[in-house]
């Protein structure tokens, strides 16, 4: 893919970011307008007694006092997240720091790639775990970090790991982790009102009171409100994801001027990726299984391995070796050979 087509790319899709980014405000508003509504008809929050309508706008006048507080309680989170964000994900992943002296080659094929773009070199975290996967995390430059499991670096030959870590790289470059954190915060936020909401009509039956004859009505609305703000969160932080898997591919073989090298790395990625985490986390992966099957234009994290294959070969002009079912490499990566995919 020629560099003024791949910064097109790059250009296009921070532009529809910053669009989809700005949704996330208007749906939390929408989501906490629902969450008034329902604790309305349940009885929690007094109603007016009047018709419908008039219930509906009362909820509408609290806005003015809940938006800010909810602004507030995002803005705690954020500054959380911000600070705090790469120890929780490393808690959870398992992943740990490693230095050259311990992982010598796969620390400097990641410094020679940040070296060739005039990049500080993002700390680099080894997960011993023996599927096959890797991401990128960070807000800002000295924060960044590029993650790789163990089954990545005993599987993959040099160029196929080189090819990877330049994927993770062009996330780094192209400011997508920043964008996917920013985006799973905020989804995090909603997720959690969307749970307390759900949470509260669960115990909804130990108390309030049952005097509002809209109440029923009044829930269902609510619940509606609340329903479509979150899917719709949902969508926009999975459509951010899958926009910019091909963006990162076409990236790592402008830093590599290796296409086969990426298309081989994906086909041995391809069905061995699976990696705990939370799903905030999953969007940032390299491959997340499974690759939405069914639903795949709506709620999948990534485009299928197939279509990433099939996208380099078209514009990066790379062959496809087809499914890898086995290997013979004298990777100094490898701590054994496997033979058998």
């Amino acid at each position: 893919m020629a560099a003024v087509g791949l910064q097109t790319h790059i250009w296009a899709n921070n532009t529809r970011s910053i669009l989809l980014l700005a949704g996330f405000p208007v749906l939390m508003v929408g989501i906490i307008y629902g969450v008034q509504v329902i604790l309305m008809g349940i009885g929690f929050l007094p109603g007016t007694g009047r018709g419908l309508g008039d219930d509906m706008a009362l909820a509408a006048s609290w806005l003015g006092g809940t938006v800010p507080l909810a602004l507030g309680v995002a803005a705690i989170w954020f500054a959380i997240s911000y600070f705090g964000s790469q120890a929780m994900i490393d808690m959870m992943t398992g992943a740990r720091k490693v230095e050259r002296k311990s992982e010598p080659d796969l620390y400097n094929l990641l410094e020679n790639l940040a070296i060739s773009r005039g990049l500080r070199t993002p700390t680099l975290r080894v997960i011993d775990n023996d599927s096959l996967n890797a991401y990128a995390t960070g807000l800002h430059e000295g924060q960044y970090s590029v993650t790789v499991t163990r089954g990545l670096v005993n599987t993959l030959t040099r160029d196929e790991l080189e090819a990877v870590l330049a994927h993770e790289l062009t996330h780094v470059i192209n400011k997508d982790v920043r964008t996917m954190v920013i985006a799973s915060i905020f989804a995090g936020i909603i997720s959690v009102i969307a749970e307390l909401v759900f949470r509260g009509l669960l115990y909804s039956g130990r108390g309030g009171r049952r005097d509002n004859k809209n109440a029923l009505p009044l829930i269902l609305i609510g619940v509606g409100f609340a329903a479509v703000g979150f899917a719709l969160a949902i969508v926009i932080r999975m459509m951010l994801s899958r926009t910019r898997e091909y963006v990162a591919d076409a990236g790592a073989v402008e830093l590599t001027k290796n296409p086969d090298a990426m298309i081989s790395a994906l086909r041995k990625v391809e069905g061995r990726s699976s990696l705990k985490g939370p799903d905030e986390l999953q969007q940032l992966f390299l491959d997340n299984q499974p690759n939405g099957v069914g639903l795949e234009g709506l709620f999948a994290t990534h485009p299928s391995i197939q279509k990433r294959v099939d996208a380099l070969v078209k514009f990066g002009g790379g062959v496809d070796p087809g499914p890898w079912t086995a290997i013979e490499t004298a990777s100094p990566y490898a701590a054994s050979v496997p033979m058998t995919g």
